[in-house]
């Protein structure tokens, strides 16, 4: 993945505003010829700057009103196969190698906690998967937020 300059970060600022801009009004809002607004764009995209569309999607919206944040200790020996494994379940949506007590922190969408139980039975019969702790977020105080950094990052050069 390649660093963002002044100028991608004021093209994402431009779309995090108006996600609908075209390239064409993204070239006329920042002052900037259209073609090189379309070359950062497909450079963003190719550099796996930009991520896929649907994780701007809220699980909520799928029946998911529930997340949890599991703490995994697993045998050293298995994690790529634990980590493939954990991918084939649907409703892990993020997995951390981590350091610390546990070796992969997984992030989770449940319907509800039975659901949610459900998912962590699966978890638990994953090859590798010594032992698990499961935390219930009872409320997001903040989302990912990219905003500031990208603000600081367009200010830079």
């Amino acid at each position: 993945m390649s660093e963002i300059d002044s100028l991608d970060a004021r093209i994402l600022l431009a779309l995090d505003d108006d996600p609908e801009l075209t390239i064409l009004g993204l070239s006329r809002k920042l002052g900037v010829a259209r073609n090189t607004v379309h070359a950062r764009l497909r450079k963003l995209s190719h550099n796996g700057v930009l991520g896929d569309f649907s994780r701007r999607v809220d699980p909520v919206a799928l029946g998911y009103d529930l997340v949890a944040f599991v703490s995994m200790q697993i045998s050293q020996t298995t994690q790529p196969v634990t980590a493939t494994a954990l991918r084939e379940l649907p409703e892990v949506i993020e997995i951390h190698a981590t350091s610390g007590d546990a070796d992969l922190m997984v992030k989770v969408v449940a319907r509800d906690t039975q659901d949610l139980h459900r998912i962590t039975n699966a978890i638990l019969e994953i090859d590798g998967v010594e032992r698990t702790s499961t935390a219930i977020s009872l409320h997001e105080a903040m989302t990912t937020r990219m905003r500031a950094l990208l603000e600081a990052a367009a200010h830079t050069s």
